[in-house]
């Protein structure tokens, strides 16, 4: 992990196209700026890791539901 330290108004690159910024730190909070293509997805760690449950939690249903349909006779084909 690279650890940086910067003032309020300074910021760090990421690449060339991401650029993180210190708008203000208020106690034990910094607030950041993200500046970043639309096609970098950003979000923060926890909403991230709720989306990716999520998307797990739809794939399994999505198995569980083709698992009910094995063996299933298809009605719309003639015998």
């Amino acid at each position: 992990m690279l650890v940086l330290t910067r003032k309020t108004g300074e910021s760090i690159m990421i690449g060339d196209t991401i650029e993180v910024k210190i708008i203000a730190v208020e106690g034990d909070q910094v607030k950041l700026g993200i500046d970043a293509p639309r096609s970098v997805k950003v979000h923060r760690s926890e909403v991230y890791k709720a989306i990716q449950e999520e998307n797990k939690a739809a794939l399994n249903a999505s198995i569980d539901l083709l698992k009910g349909w094995e063996g299933k006779k298809d009605i719309n084909k003639e015998n």
